[in-house]
């Protein structure tokens, strides 16, 4: 019987099977940021455990609330900037050089086909897009992750969902994950591991791949999953082949360089579900008929169609996040934005999600178009996207969001968040009322 993807990466990883269906991993992996694991770091000083397992397989940043918004915040990046300092952990990205979590460290290399990853952080499922096992842990988890390595998990169950057809024109990946939330619910694939397949996956781009898995927790996944490929390898070869000054990866154990790209190719075809894997469940999509969308209320299985919003007010636009500020998504957005103005009725932001991508978007004159078009464009930070700093709503007020939740008071107490596109998110802005890109 052959077997998914996860469960290979299970059982690879595996260095304990201590009671039932509980397995202890071994972690590739271990991402931090300066909102949870401070709470950790602080636990473990306390009980005479103030070390790291292995300082160049952890990898943090200071992004949630960046820069300090007020001193609990300050001392938040205090605990992780001294803490890295002290363990000696290299590869810290602190303001200056930093962007949103899920975003900088794909863009840095530091995820590869086949590894484990964890974070505390729910939407740490976005690294699944290269074929990785990747989910979010609590405090306790983290901490043993940070001390020892290794994390326990349940016996991985996947569900497959079939996305069949192409994405048609002016329909995006934000809309897609939509319209599979919306099929699966909430709580559809609750403590599974979501594995994306299809023609409409396979055309992706690693950064809309990201997307999808990004917020395959909000159907209640533990992970997301796509398969790799030949665009996961031409994504990752700056950082896997064998002349680049970076390889092998970071220089953590266990990464490999590689010759060329059928090398690596090769190797990453084994992280892939056998045909004859067996499945918790499965959902099929056909995508060829999808339009863009947007979630209404409070919950992100609740979408409708973008033409079927069109006139409801909104009072701010924002893009960016680790589910769509990347440089895909700033070109996205440019384009429906270039020659336009922003309506005086809304106030706009722009949070590119890492200095690269901010730098990049420059060097392409994308900065100026958003900011000809009546853009605030800020550093790369979370804080918006959770009501904490840079774009917080007032009671009462509507956000269209390229962001991943939507629950009640997420941007702020009272405040209303509509799910959509960049594109979405960028012909809303100009018009004032949610509308579609084509419809400006």
């Amino acid at each position: 019987m052959g077997k998914t993807l996860a469960e290979k990466v299970f059982e690879a990883h595996v260095a304990d099977r201590p009671f039932g269906d509980t397995w202890v991993l071994r972690l590739d992996r271990v991402f931090c940021h300066e909102i949870t694991t401070p709470i950790a770091i602080n636990d473990l000083a306390a009980k005479g455990l103030d070390r790291v397992f292995d300082a160049r397989k952890i990898k943090a940043v200071i992004d949630h609330v960046s820069p300090a918004k007020d001193s609990k915040t300050a001392d938040q990046g205090k605990v992780l900037r001294d803490w890295a300092r002290r363990q000696g952990i290299r590869d810290f990205y602190d303001i200056g050089r930093n962007g949103v979590c899920h975003a900088i460290f794909p863009e840095k290399g530091f995820v590869r086909p086949g590894f484990t990853v964890i974070m505390g952080d729910s939407h740490t499922c976005t690294h699944g897009a290269f074929g990785a096992f990747a989910a979010g842990v609590g405090t306790t988890d983290l901490e043993v992750g940070i001390l020892k390595g290794v994390c326990a998990f349940r016996e991985p169950k996947t569900l497959r969902v079939n996305v069949r057809g192409s994405l048609p024109a002016g329909v995006y990946a934000k809309d897609l994950i939509l319209a599979i939330i919306a099929k699966t619910g909430v709580a559809g694939a609750t403590g599974m591991v979501m594995e994306f397949r299809g023609p409409a996956i396979e055309g992706l781009s690693m950064e809309g791949r990201m997307t999808i898995c990004n917020m395959a927790v909000e159907a209640g996944a533990t992970s997301g999953i796509c398969m790799p490929d030949g665009v996961t390898v031409d994504y990752l070869w700056p950082f896997i082949h064998a002349s680049s000054p970076q390889a092998p990866g970071d220089g953590a154990g266990g990464d490999r360089s590689y010759a060329d790209k059928a090398e690596a190719l090769a190797d990453f075809t084994r992280w892939r579900s056998d045909d004859d894997a067996v499945y918790a469940g499965v959902v099929d999509l056909d995508c060829g008929g999808l339009e863009p969308c947007a979630t209404v209320d409070y919950k992100p299985d609740r979408v409708a169609a973008i033409r079927e919003l069109a006139g409801t007010r909104v009072d701010q636009v924002y893009i960016g996040s680790c589910t769509n500020g990347r440089i895909e998504d700033l070109r996205t957005a440019a384009a429906v934005l270039r020659g336009r103005r922003v309506a005086g009725s809304v106030r706009a932001i722009l949070s590119p999600a890492t200095t690269a991508v901010f730098n990049q978007a420059m060097a392409e004159g994308l900065i100026q178009v958003f900011l000809d078009a009546g853009f605030c464009v800020t550093n790369p930070t979370c804080g918006a996207c959770l009501g904490m700093s840079n774009g917080v709503l007032a009671e009462g007020e509507v956000c269209a969001s390229t962001t991943n939740r939507n629950f009640w008071g997420r941007m702020g107490k009272g405040g209303m968040v509509h799910l959509m596109s960049p594109a979405s998110a960028a012909a809303t802005a100009v018009a004032g009322t949610i509308t579609a890109a084509e419809s400006l």
